[in-house]
């Protein structure tokens, strides 16, 4: 079988994945900022970030399942895009400051619209890429060539990350955002890669699945007689989960903890997370070549290990050498990071049964999102009350500053990942050698 990939798919790859990122980039990472600019009302955001993540994971559930009873992959990432950029435009009109707004002067009106309008939001972009798009990746790849491509994809966020922080820098005079430009920009950037979908992604080839009932297999990932089916896949995402739960331990502070902690601000601040960003992608994309031929599972307890010996080096990183020691142990750890998730990503592919992607993808963002998210920053948290300190964060509040016991937390969480792992290699073992022996069989008949 061949398995190279054409220049046709992975640009559809990088574009469609790029993009995406941009998009969940400021939905991350600005949006609470943004509620707060515009309401002055902390309350705003637990209830935003709650009813989001719901929103992603329920709206993967129902239209990944779809798209496989539909057999369309195209449409739902094309029009999804374009729409999904639409609504990330329509944010910058709901300002109640600005003369655009379409909740002039009501801070309540205008902070309630930004909750409703993220779940929208979310619910395009979930199932233009958390659905469709990685059904899709998973559809135009195989075995031997995922590794490459999840090497790829893993690096993108990051990449997105550096983007989205240079063009808010850009954007931002005498500590005012240009809120409406912001979202131009990225809601603009989102239609037109949906545009370009149009004519850049291949016909869908795969066949309608309609064995069962639409409602039913929305729910068909959580079927006993499915996970007993499929107990490598099932135990490759309780790994996904396990590594990220480790990584949520520390990620959601990363950047509070250099900056406050460790004091590196301004200029040092962005040249120190640009050198680990790029060195850790770089290493990951060059790494990812030889990542299929090395073989997956001689790779994912390095990639553990590498991990957890970068979050131990950042746990000994102090003032008085922060910026080479964050460059050292933070490229360590995120190249693990990368690494790990590169090639745990592809195995998860490797094992989703080829006729149901779509009706796998909900399963999969409760194990690597939902899970992950709930309960990795609340351990991060509950560390950080060991010695704590606090500071006043951008919304004038006194709350408690991260700490390095963070990243030693996080390596302890991530270690346990081995754990499942080598039940993956072991069973792994016993099928290759159940398959030989069912061969010598057949041919000695």
């Amino acid at each position: 079988m061949n398995n190279k990939i054409g220049i046709r798919k992975w640009l559809s790859f990088i574009i469609a994945g790029f993009v995406g990122q941009l998009a969940w980039a400021i939905e991350n990472n600005y949006f609470n900022l943004y509620v707060f600019d515009c309401t002055a009302n902390y309350t705003f955001i637990p209830i935003m970030v709650a009813a989001s993540a719901a929103a992603a994971t329920i709206t993967t559930l129902l239209m990944g399942a779809l798209s496989d009873r539909l057999g369309k992959r195209k449409a739902f990432i094309s029009f999804g895009y374009i729409i999904w950029g639409i609504s990330i435009i329509l944010f910058a009109f709901l300002d109640p400051n600005s003369k655009l707004s379409l909740v002039a002067g009501s801070a309540m009106a205008a902070g309630t619209m930004i909750v409703v309008m993220d779940c929208v939001m979310t619910f395009f972009g979930s199932t233009a890429n958390d659905a469709a798009f990685n059904a899709y990746v998973t559809d135009n790849t195989q075995e031997s060539n995922r590794g490459k491509v999840e090497s790829v994809l893993s690096i993108l966020p990051l990449i997105a990350m550096i983007v989205v922080v240079g063009l808010d820098g850009a954007l931002t005079a005498e500590g005012k955002r240009n809120w409406l430009l912001f979202f131009v920009i990225i809601g603009g950037l989102t239609t037109v890669a949906g545009i370009v979908s149009i004519f850049l992604l291949p016909k869908d080839q795969i066949q309608p699945n309609k064995n069962e009932p639409y409602i039913k297999n929305i729910f068909y990932g959580f079927r006993p007689s499915v996970i007993k089916a499929n107990p490598l896949l099932y135990l490759v995402l309780i790994t996904f989960m396990v590594f990220f739960i480790g990584i949520q331990v520390f990620m959601p502070y990363l950047m509070v903890y250099i900056d406050k902690v460790l004091e590196i601000k301004d200029l040092n601040f962005t040249i120190t997370l640009g050198v680990v960003l790029i060195l850790a992608s770089i290493i990951t994309v060059v790494f990812g070549l030889f990542m299929d031929k090395i073989g997956k599972n001689k790779i994912i307890i390095p990639a553990i290990a590498i991990t957890v010996a970068g979050a131990v080096g950042m746990f000994f990183v102090q003032k008085s050498f922060a910026m080479v020691g964050v460059m050292i142990a933070g490229t360590v750890m995120m190249t693990g990071y990368m690494i790990g998730t590169a090639v745990i990503g592809a195995k998860v592919r490797d094992y989703t049964p080829v006729n149901e992607v779509g009706l796998f993808q909900g399963v999969r963002m409760i194990f690597i999102v939902l899970i992950p998210m709930v309960t990795g920053p609340y351990i991060g948290r509950g560390v950080s009350y060991i010695n704590a300190q606090t500071y006043v964060n951008e919304y004038n509040q006194t709350v408690i500053q991260p700490n390095a016991f963070i990243f030693l937390f996080a390596g302890l969480v991530i270690l346990l990942a081995i754990i499942p792992t080598l039940i993956i290699i072991k069973k792994e073992k016993q099928k290759l050698t159940e398959n030989n022996i069912e061969g010598e069989y057949e041919q000695s008949e």
